[in-house]
C-alpha cells in the first residue's frame, strides 16, 4: 500500500482522541502514514469532558490541552455535527476507510429497578449532568424546587451531582456555566442533600481528591454518621491493598468525629443504606425508603430487615451510565457494550472485518478518563496487526476528499477543527465580557454559527 492507512473514528471524546494518538505514535504512521477522520455528533469535540465533567473541575478539563495537541496534528481531520448512522453509516464508512473505530462512550442513565422510580421528582444523574453542562439536546430548565434531595450512588458522578445541588449559583458563576444554568441554580431550594450507599466507607468509589473537595465550599457542611464507620475483614483488606480506598475511608472517619458546623447547606453521606423504594403522593416524590445493611465479612453486605423512610422531594440516581446501541453493530444489552475481543468487534462467532471499539462502548462506563488510553492502545494494536496480516478489506473510495463530497451531497452542516477554534474563541470572548474565563454556548445552531459551519 503506497497511500496512507485511512481510519475513521466515530466519537471525538477522550477515548477516540487517544485512539488517534496511538495511531500517530505507531510505526505505520511513518510508513506508509495514517490519515484519520474523527466523526462527532456534537458540533464540538471532547465528549465527556465538555458534557460530563462538572464545571467546577478545571483540573480535569485541563486534559483538553493534551487532547488539543493530538487534534492539531496534520494527519487528523474533525467532522463535527455528523450523526451515526443518520448522516453516515457503517457501509458508508467502510467504503471510505481501511478501518473504523467506534468510541461513542455512554451518555444515558443505567436503569434502577425499584418501585417509584418513575415518579415526578425522580431523575437520572446523567440527565442532570447534561443540563448543568449545557448539552444542546436536553431542556434548558431544570426543576430545582426540592428542599431535601437524595442522591443514590457512591461514585464521582454522585459527588458531582450532590456538590452542584449543595453549592450556591454564585459559587459556580466563575465557571463556564451558561446563563440558563446559572438562573436555574439561583432558584435552587435545596438545603439538605443526602447521598446514599448500600455498602460501607471502604467500598465507596469516590476519588480521594473529589471527596475532599466537598469540604472546600464555604456553604456546604459535610456530615457523616459515626455509626456508618464500620469495617470487616474484607474491608480491612481493601484498605490495605488500595491506597485510594484507604484515603477515602480516612477522610470519612475524620468527618464522622468532628463537630457539625453552621454552614447553611447540609450534605449527608450515608452508608449501609440500600434504596428499596421511592415513595410518593399524587405522582410526586415524598420520601426514599432504604433498608439498613451490614457487612458479611467479605466486604459485601446483607440486608438487616430494618427500613427507614427519609423525607425527600426529589431523588437522583447516580448508579452508572449506559451506552446506546449502535445500528449494524452487535450489542450486549446487559453490559451496554459492543461484544469484542481486545477491541475487535465480534458478531456471532466471527470478528467483523475492519470494525473496532474503544472506551466505554468497549468496556463499560468504569474508571477515570485516563484509563481509556490503555483501551485505545490495545484496540489500535489489533487494528495494525490485522492490517499487517492482510485482514483489512480495501475501501472502494479511499480519497480523503470523497468524504467531504459525500457529506456535502447529504447537506450535512459539519464543523471542523478550525471551526472548533472559532467556537472556542467565541466562548472565551463571551466570558471575558463578564470577567469569566468562558461561557459555554448551549444551542446547537449557536455552536454551528460560531464555528462557521
Amino acid at each position: 500500500m503506497t497511500r496512507p492507512v485511512r481510519v475513521a473514528i466515530v466519537g471525538a471524546g477522550p477515548a477516540g482522541i487517544y485512539a488517534a494518538d496511538a495511531l500517530l505514535k505507531s510505526e505505520v504512521c511513518q510508513d506508509p502514514g495514517v490519515s484519520i477522520d474523527l466523526f462527532e455528533r456534537m458540533p464540538a469535540p471532547f465528549g465527556l469532558i465538555r458534557y460530563g465533567v462538572a464545571p467546577d473541575h478545571p483540573r480535569i478539563k485541563g486534559i483538553v490541552k493534551a487532547l488539543h495537541q493530538v487534534l492539531d496534528k496534520p494527519q487528523i481531520r474533525l467532522f463535527g455535527n455528523v450523526s451515526y448512522p443518520n448522516d453516515i453509516d457503517l457501509d458508508d464508512l467502510r467504503s471510505f476507510y481501511d478501518a473504523v473505530i467506534f468510541s461513542t462512550g455512554a451518555e444515558a442513565d443505567r436503569a434502577l429497578d425499584i418501585p417509584g422510580i418513575e415518579l415526578d421528582g425522580s431523575y437520572g444523574a446523567a440527565e442532570f449532568v447534561s443540563w448543568y453542562d449545557g448539552h444542546p439536546e436536553v431542556p434548558r430548565t431544570w426543576p430545582l424546587t426540592a428542599e431535601k434531595v437524595a442522591v443514590l450512588g457512591v461514585g464521582n458522578v454522585a459527588l458531582d451531582v450532590a456538590r452542584v445541588l449543595a453549592k450556591t449559583a454564585d459559587e459556580l458563576l466563575p465557571t463556564e456555566i451558561p446563563d440558563n444554568v446559572y438562573q436555574g441554580l439561583k432558584a435552587n431550594k435545596a438545603l439538605e442533600v443526602h447521598v446514599f450507599g448500600r455498602r460501607g466507607p471502604a467500598q465507596a468509589k469516590f476519588s480521594p481528591m473529589e471527596l475532599r473537595e466537598l469540604d472546600h465550599s464555604p456553604n456546604i457542611e459535610v456530615i457523616v454518621n459515626p455509626e456508618d464507620i464500620d469495617y470487616d475483614e474484607g474491608s480491612i483488606a481493601t484498605r490495605r491493598e488500595n491506597k485510594q480506598a484507604n484515603m477515602v475511608a480516612q477522610t470519612l472517619e475524620n468527618w464522622a468525629i468532628r463537630d457539625v458546623g453552621d454552614r447553611p447547606h447540609k450534605l449527608f453521606l450515608h452508608f449501609f443504606e440500600s434504596p428499596v423504594e421511592i415513595l410518593g403522593e399524587d405522582g410526586k416524590v415524598t420520601a426514599l425508603r432504604t433498608e439498613r445493611t451490614e457487612l458479611d465479612g467479605t466486604g459485601n453486605v446483607r440486608g438487616t430487615g430494618k427500613f427507614t423512610d427519609w423525607e425527600m422531594q426529589s431523588v437522583y440516581r447516580a448508579v452508572g451510565y449506559y451506552s446506546e446501541e449502535l445500528p449494524k453493530l452487535p450489542f450486549d444489552v446487559a453490559s451496554g457494550t459492543v461484544p469484542h475481543e481486545a477491541g475487535r468487534v465480534i458478531s456471532g462467532d466471527e470478528h467483523m472485518a475492519s470494525v473496532y471499539v474503544t472506551g466505554w462502548i468497549k468496556r463499560g462506563p468504569i474508571g477515570l478518563i485516563g484509563h481509556t488510553k490503555g483501551d485505545a492502545n490495545e484496540t489500535v494494536a489489533c487494528l495494525l496487526e490485522d492490517r499487517a496480516a492482510g485482514r483489512l478489506p480495501e475501501p472502494s473510495t479511499p480519497a480523503p476528499e470523497a468524504v467531504e463530497a459525500f457529506l456535502e451531497s447529504r447537506n450535512v452542516r459539519y464543523t471542523t477543527w478550525e471551526g472548533w477554534h472559532k467556537l472556542d474563541a467565541h466562548e472565551q470572548a463571551l466570558g471575558a465580557a463578564q470577567g469569566r474565563e468562558r461561557i459555554k454556548v448551549v444551542e446547537r445552531e449557536g455552536m454551528l454559527d460560531a464555528s462557521g459551519a
